[in-house]
């Protein structure tokens, strides 16, 4: 440090000589000031800008940590103690279904598509492209897959006589042999930029197939529900069907202005009329989607046109969003069946503070964007615990920046 004062001092010396009219040494000494402190910084935090820098402030945890559960107290809410995933109250009892609604089948259908991965194949097998959870370490691509395989061990657990059809990319590498899972390939775009104008053709093409079968073989009769991949159905569905005999199809909502309604959870009757009301309605759909959205075709443009199609209906009163109750509306000769997005589309929070916790009778829970590993988290926790009550405290419990892959 001694060097450093004095050459600080001759430095500053001969500013000062230049600059009597400021104060000379005055302004000299404050200066000298300045720098002896900087150095003195430098000196006992040499490290300062290593270890607190980006890096590990952004590190992302390769496990669930579990805070505090939202909720708690109010009442309707699944209530969970730590430390630990327990449940104080019970959402689900499994039942089986009723033995007069034998002859209906639940078939879920879904879009699913890998791409081709043999060129880059060598980079995403690099360590630092792994992702892990549990003791297992994926790929992109292999983290893909086992996705796609817990959204069918849900369906099977909590709806064993439901089928599973994947409407995918005849070019596309996916190998899946899984008991009552059907790969259906349908022609088409599957770039990531149009994945979602896809989908809708992809629903609509699908439709228009079972319509023809219906009609050379009638009584064969299945009722479908449409959703995204990165979904779990942690209660039996059949009930909707059952409980709202007159609607054609579903969708489920949010009290949320410019986005009220959610496509990863689409549900159709499967009767001939039923299935025709809603492939005329997907049409239209898709008819918004290419005309008014396809600058947000990559993402959200199929939600805002199922908006534009509902709203755009005179006799539609948006009010109706803002309460968590099913209702049933006309909406261009289709009887659609609005579901609360609090049981049937549940997402979990993004962060504390910023939700109201979970309702007790939450059918379906959503995994979107970035939490994919809190699905593969909760899949292995129920495959230790064999508790649907306690998975969803689980799930409750994980924030977003903590799971995310």
């Amino acid at each position: 440090m001694c060097w450093r004062w004095l050459l600080s001092c001759k430095i500053l010396r001969k500013i000062s000589l230049g600059m009597r009219f400021y104060g000379g040494w005055l302004l000299c000494l404050s200066l000298l000031l300045v720098i002896f402190h900087i150095f003195s910084v430098v000196e006992f935090h040499p490290n300062s800008v290593i270890e607190g820098g980006p890096n590990k402030r952004n590190k992302k945890s390769d496990h669930l940590l579990l805070g505090p559960a939202a909720g708690q107290g109010l009442p309707n809410r699944l209530q969970c103690q730590g430390p630990g995933s327990k449940a104080l109250n019970k959402t689900h009892l499994l039942t089986s279904p009723s033995a007069s609604n034998v002859g209906d089948r639940i078939v879920f259908v879904t879009m699913f598509t890998i791409y081709n991965t043999s060129l880059d194949s060598h980079a995403d097998s690099k360590s630092s492209n792994l992702v892990t959870v549990g003791n297992v370490s994926y790929t992109k691509t292999e983290r893909s897959m086992a996705i796609l395989n817990v959204f069918i061990n849900f369906i099977q657990v909590t709806m064993p006589r439901s089928s599973v059809i994947i409407l995918t990319d005849p070019e596309s590498d996916l190998l899946l042999q899984r008991n009552k899972v059907t790969l259906y390939p349908i022609q088409g775009e599957y770039s990531r930029e149009k994945l979602m104008l896809q989908r809708i053709r992809s629903y609509i093409t699908f439709l228009n197939t079972r319509l023809k079968e219906l009609a050379q073989n009638p009584r064969h009769t299945s009722h479908y529900i449409f959703t995204d991949s990165d979904i779990a159905v942690v209660d039996d569905l059949e009930h909707i069907f059952q409980k709202f005999p007159k609607f054609h199809m579903a969708l489920t909502f949010r009290n949320n202005k410019e986005q009220p309604l959610n496509s990863g959870f689409i549900a159709v009757r499967g009767t001939p009329k039923s299935i025709l009301r809603a492939k005329i309605f997907l049409q239209e759909v898709l008819e918004v989607y290419t005309s008014k959205y396809m600058s947000a075709s990559r993402m959200l443009g199929d939600q805002l046109a199922l908006a534009w199609v509902i709203k755009s209906d005179p006799n539609f009163d948006l009010r109706r969003f803002s309460k968590a109750r099913a209702f049933l509306a006309e909406i261009g000769g289709a009887s659609v069946l609005f579901l609360p997005c609090a049981t049937y589309n549940w997402t979990p929070p993004e962060g504390a503070g910023q939700f109201r916790g979970m309702p007790l009778d939450v059918k379906v829970v959503h995994f979107k964007g970035s939490r994919k590993r809190l699905m593969l988290e909760s899949w292995n926790f129920f495959s230790s615990a064999s508790d649907i009550s306690d998975m969803l405290c689980l799930i409750l419990m994980s924030g977003r920046t903590k799971y995310d892959f």
